[in-house]
């Protein structure tokens, strides 16, 4: 009963969020990119590209290309991948059609034409990336270029926000190919207002990709702590009981007193640092700490190594494998 109830929680929290980085990232194209005429990359832009060129509203192909890229996702990701992703790029061509008629114009007149462009560019960008960061810290995908890397990501440690990046650059450029007109008019934007939209288009998936990292790292970042006290055993108790994190007992030695004591080393999340400050400071108030960001942990508890064959433990890739194999027989 207890595991049902947790995994209903752990469920709800999970769409729950990946729900709110959809209103996050519709809301950055409905206020910010739209009444601008701006391109950004991914299926989105794609989208946006027949929005402006043909009239329709972004949500219905935006939800058929997707549908295509999300068989390839559910078949390599797995069903938890699928039925969350699916979610998102339900629930995000549902509000691409029905939130844009919704903004007040004076609302959009406020807040994006008349600030300009490139302020437009920068807050569009970082809304649209931090709501895919979002989902994609869920376990899940606002589709498109997200499908591609997460695939990637699954067998290498690469960087989705950079994955899609390079993905969208020859989105962004092929817009110049393709008539446009100016939202809501049959007007047809030049070609020199064009080029500057694609230049601002480079702007905003490079913002947009920055976000993501920005985000992602942001709820994975960790810490490596070092605590000097005579009350290092108390300390170490309080926190593989009540915080679930491993200590390691370092023995040591004072050069200018010549004395022996004993240090904790302690790898945590970013997030725990605050928590763990507080056991250290309850327990001893006089201990000597330092603290220092750590680029990535791997391991029980922490990120997991990728590019490793999971039956057998060796790394993936030709030269790789015969290495492998010839430092095992060495052994």
């Amino acid at each position: 009963m207890i595991e049902r109830e947790k995994s209903f929680w752990t469920h709800l929290k999970e769409y729950s969020v990946t729900t709110l980085g959809m209103v996050c990232y519709v809301l950055g194209w409905s206020v910010f990119l739209l009444p601008n005429n701006l391109i950004a990359g991914g299926v989105s832009g794609i989208s946006a590209i027949i929005y402006y060129a043909l009239g329709l509203q972004m949500g219905y192909s935006y939800f058929v290309i997707n549908l295509i890229l999300l068989l390839i996702g559910f078949k390599v990701m797995g069903g938890g991948f699928g039925g969350k992703t699916v979610y998102a790029i339900i629930i995000t061509s549902v509000m691409l059609n029905i939130v844009p008629p919704l903004i007040p114009d004076t609302i959009t007149q406020s807040l994006a034409i008349s600030n300009g462009k490139m302020l437009c560019t920068i807050i569009g960008g970082v809304m649209t990336g931090v709501g895919i960061g979002m989902t994609i810290s869920q376990g899940g995908s606002s589709g498109g270029t997200d499908i591609i890397a997460l695939i990637v990501a699954k067998y290498r440690n690469i960087s989705p926000g950079k994955l899609i990046l390079l993905m969208d650059v020859v989105i962004i450029l092929s817009s110049m190919l393709f008539p446009s007109y100016y939202v809501g008019t049959q007007t047809i934007i030049p070609f020199s207002e064009k080029l500057a939209t694609s230049i601002y288009g480079l702007i905003l998936i490079t913002v947009n990709g920055y976000s993501i990292d920005l985000f992602l790292s942001g709820t994975k970042q960790s810490v490596q702590v070092f605590i000097f006290s005579k009350k290092y055993a108390q300390i170490a108790d309080a926190v593989t009981q009540n915080m679930g994190r491993g200590v390691t007992r370092i023995p040591a030695e004072g050069w200018y007193t010549k004395s022996e004591s004993d240090v904790l080393m302690i790898l945590a999340r970013k997030t725990d640092l605050n928590l763990l400050l507080r056991y250290v400071k309850t327990i001893d108030p006089q201990a000597f700490l330092s603290v220092s960001n750590v680029m990535g942990v791997y391991g029980l508890g922490f990120d997991k190594l990728k590019g490793e064959n999971r039956k057998t433990g060796s790394p993936t890739g030709g030269q790789d494998v015969k290495s492998f194999k010839k430092r095992k027989k060495s052994l």
